[in-house]
């Protein structure tokens, strides 16, 4: 695991590691029994948004013996290895070169992104999108087998009723675990096999709520990753705002969405019992090969889990803007990195400082108190 080799300085300063176990449907340690401890655990959870990887992008991902990702992922590497779990939104199937790499409409994405996601700090993907099912049912279970040998847990898409059946759970040394749905509004008309839903999890409030109540009771948090929205629209529309209360009032405790490839804001929720549920809307585009100026910004957005005695709490809400840097060299895309949008220059974007403070006030404008990462 990503934090092997500062285990003895966490367990000096923590003790407890931020090393993670997947549990699958293992009930964790009953709340009655942890509240005895009577100490207080905390950990940090981020998100990153979508990785749609274009033509453009993993043909400058190639290095002529394979596609290497994690340099374009450097810089901002270490925000994504510092928090106990990090996860993305895999947006272009990887269904390996086997199948044949492809760019928009019907993605396909080299198994080396798997692999260096993983070396950058990601620990679960979701996949449930748009996209899913681009290459059909044979890209669904290649990418599973593959996350599977790497040991990269993965929610939204299954290969079995029994796969989709199990709640994914992360326990952490810290002793709180989290639970990791994801659902998406369709998959561009290319229909799922019959008999075969468990291919890719729909919007279905039904199954929702099930996994919710489900998903309640095998972790201390649960997080809801929805693929909903209008592309390239900086507002949630009035049906994300009506999914995210639905979770909301199902106890749901944090909801990530994607789909529209640009950043939309921040929130806390209230859900019927009065909880709180804290919502980013949409987190825009981490990876991809899109020119469009809101389209290369997304971002880093993370948050504390604290635990003390059986109460959990959500708190301290985070974020890191990013940009999608590259060079246009004869019409082709080259020199791809995701760089913190704070460190980008006039010469790479002009007006970078204005930019930066427009989204800073853009993705803060419904919620007080939101921290930005340095």
């Amino acid at each position: 695991m990503k934090y092997h080799l500062m285990i003895i300085l966490l367990l000096i300063i923590t003790g407890c590691t931020a090393d993670q176990e997947y549990k699958g449907q293992s009930h964790h340690m009953d709340n009655k029994e942890r509240s005895a401890k009577d100490y207080q655990q905390a950990i940090t959870i981020a998100a990153i948004g979508d990785l749609l990887i274009h033509d453009r992008v993993y043909n400058d991902a190639w290095d002529g013996e394979r596609y290497d990702f994690q340099s374009m992922l450097a810089p901002v590497q270490n925000y994504l290895q510092k928090p106990t779990i990090a996860m993305a939104n895999q947006e272009s199937i990887m269904g390996g070169e086997e199948l044949g790499l492809s760019n928009y409409p019907r993605f396909n994405s080299p198994f080396d992104l798997a692999d260096d996601i993983q070396k950058t700090g990601v620990d679960l993907v979701t996949m449930a999108n748009n996209h899913t099912l681009d290459k059909g049912e044979v890209a669904i279970h290649n990418a599973i087998d593959y996350y599977e040998k790497i040991g990269l847990r993965y929610t939204g898409a299954f290969k079995s009723q029994a796969d989709q059946d199990t709640i994914r759970v992360i326990e952490t040394d810290a002793g709180i675990s989290a639970a990791f749905l994801s659902y998406t509004y369709g998959t561009n008309g290319i229909p799922v096999p019959d008999g075969k839903e468990y291919l890719v999890n729909q919007i279905d409030r039904l199954q929702i709520k099930s996994d919710v109540l489900e998903a309640e009771k095998l972790a201390d948090i649960t997080i809801v990753s929805y693929h909903f929205g209008q592309e390239y629209m900086r507002q949630p529309n009035q049906e994300q705002q009506d999914l995210v209360q639905f979770a909301a009032d199902l106890g749901t405790d944090v909801v990530i969405g994607h789909h529209p490839h640009v950043l939309q804001p921040i929130e806390w929720v209230e859900g019927e019992q009065g909880n709180k549920t804290l919502v980013a809307y949409s987190l825009g585009n981490f990876l991809s090969g899109q020119y469009e100026l809101n389209r290369r910004i997304g971002g880093i957005f993370q948050f504390t889990v604290e635990k003390q005695g059986d109460s959990v709490s959500v708190h301290t809400p985070a974020f890191l803007p990013t940009f999608v840097q590259f060079e246009m060299i004869d019409d082709t895309m080259t020199n791809v990195e995701v760089l913190p949008l704070g460190n980008v220059t006039n010469q790479q974007l002009s007006d970078a400082k204005v930019h930066l403070e427009e989204i800073k006030q853009h993705v803060s404008q419904n919620i007080e108190g939101l921290q930005f990462i340095e």
